[in-house]
């Protein structure tokens, strides 16, 4: 029972670090502007995304604008774009082949094999929490280096926005929830594995006794 609830909070967290992924592609606040220059007056802030850029004035007012052209796009955007797609598919396969698996549904005999579609369930999002973390630190790298890179004008620096934080806490939520699912599943195929002996019941003999081999 105890292994059965933890499986589903590991499918708990999954869930919601796929959700936290699917949040932090759609958010155009990958990159942020940067304000150093603390004698000038701020009248806009720019977002920088992986589908969208956006400027938000002084006012309160926001325009955002859909890149025209994908072959135009920095690689790291073409990658963030690629995996995080990816993860959210995967991250769907992975919530189907857990459910399948799980000891809280009967679409499976309980056995090995249903333990094998668990761990499997875990790997998955174990695996989406890897290749989410790429683009995540690969976007985090450029935006330092360019942040103290000299020959960079302000105007072009960039600190981390808040869809980075996002997708860590996301890809901390699938790490931890696949190998919370993967634990609990090698445990309860541990537990199950070793076979159960009986004995016999014991014959009485042809004159109503128990013989007496039964007691050596």
């Amino acid at each position: 029972m105890t292994s059965a609830a933890l499986e589903i909070l590991g499918l708990g967290l999954g869930i919601l670090g796929w959700v936290g992924v699917i949040l932090a592609c759609g958010l155009p606040m990958w990159q942020v502007s940067a304000f150093i220059d603390v004698n000038i007056v701020v009248a806009q802030t720019i977002w920088e995304g992986l589908w969208m850029n956006c400027v938000v004035q002084s006012t309160g007012q926001m325009q955002c604008k859909v890149y025209d052209s994908i072959l135009a796009l920095p690689p790291e955007v073409q990658a963030g774009r690629a995996l995080t797609v990816v993860v959210a598919l995967l991250g769907l396969v992975a919530l189907m082949v857990t459910v399948v698996g799980a000891q809280c549904t009967n679409c499976v005999r309980p056995g090995k094999m249903k333990s094998c579609i668990v761990i499997a369930g875990g790997a998955i999002y174990i695996l989406c929490g890897v290749l989410v973390l790429v683009p995540l630190c690969w976007f985090a790298n450029i935006v330092i280096s360019d942040f103290y890179d000299p020959t960079v004008p302000p105007s072009k620096k960039r600190e981390m926005g808040a869809a980075l934080y996002i997708g860590w806490a996301a890809t901390a939520l699938l790490l931890f929830g696949g190998c919370l699912i993967c634990c609990c599943s090698c445990s309860q195929r541990d537990e199950t594995s070793f076979p159960v002996k009986y004995s016999a019941p014991r014959r009485p003999t042809s004159n109503g006794e128990y013989d007496k081999k039964n007691y050596v």
